[in-house]
């Protein structure tokens, strides 16, 4: 990988790891369709995900700060275990059983079988069809943090865990759950946002060991990790406002429109349903 392809994917990486459009999904694609038609590969990804998880620690430091201070307090005898920052904490960590788990059971076929393209296609669409009726709900929902239940956490956790096959998007399954449970946009895609971070650290930590083979090597991985966390940074800060006042129905059509895109370029052949690594 040269510089300016990493250059290239950083940045989409920082576009898209926010958004519920799937960041591996459009990593994938750029990389066949404009570097030799090579796969970026699943440790790339997972470390370049470090910076915009890098991104979620920076904007939302002091509610983190808040809740790790809070939880461990309570740990020790020392805070209220009611306090909800508490019970948030604890199910940030059941939230991220369910993808530790299978991602370790399932990581040979997260590194080749599943980042076939014709399923990327499938759960942009089927995915994109979950987003529009949870998003319809919506404006009816009233549910925030402070009500999260222990099994809304677990069920969003399940969720996130879907995010391991390409085109399903982190954020677009934890989002829909959220919403079909009754919680909020802005509430939905706060504890997405939070329950990513263990997850995707514990992954591109896990990775690192595969990044400077002659595919990926570590000086390009870098430049765009950093990427990714500057322009990470602001893809969250401009989601908070967005959400606030807009639906994800957009982001429903960009996903049907990309996998009908990405359909036909299988078709014609300018894209290898199973890219080179």
């Amino acid at each position: 990988m040269g510089w300016f392809d990493a250059i290239v994917l950083g940045i989409v990486q920082g576009l898209t790891e926010f958004l519920p459009i799937s960041s591996s999904a459009h990593v994938s694609i750029v990389g066949q369709l404009f570097f030799g038609g090579k796969d970026p590969g699943a440790a790339f990804t997972a470390v370049t995900q470090l910076g915009t998880e890098t991104a979620v620690l920076v904007y939302f430091w002091h509610d983190i700060v808040r809740i790790i201070r809070k939880w461990c307090l309570a740990l020790v005898g020392r805070g209220e275990r009611s306090d909800p920052d508490v019970r948030l904490g604890w199910l940030v960590i059941l939230g991220s059983i369910p993808i530790v788990v299978l991602g370790l059971i399932f990581q040979d076929a997260i590194d080749s079988t599943v980042r076939n393209l014709w399923v990327t296609v499938a759960m942009l669409a089927g995915v994109g069809v979950v987003l529009w009726f949870a998003d319809a709900r919506g404006d009816r929902n009233t549910l925030e943090l402070k009500d999260l239940t222990w099994k809304h956490g677990l069920l969003v956790g399940l969720f996130q865990a879907c995010a391991l096959i390409p085109g399903v998007s982190r954020s677009g399954a934890t989002i829909s759950a959220g919403l079909y449970m009754g919680y909020t946009r802005e509430t939905a895609t706060r504890y997405a946002f939070l329950l990513a971070v263990p997850a995707v650290f514990g992954s591109g930590l896990y990775k690192l060991k595969d990044i400077g083979g002659e595919a990926t090597n570590w000086g390009p991985t870098i430049v765009a990790t950093v990427l990714a966390f500057i322009v990470g940074y602001a893809v969250i800060a401009w989601l908070i406002k967005f959400i606030s006042t807009h639906s994800f129905r957009g982001f429903v059509y960009y996903r049907l429109g990309l996998a009908a895109v990405v359909a036909a370029l299988l078709l014609t052949g300018v894209l290898s349903a199973v890219p080179q690594q």
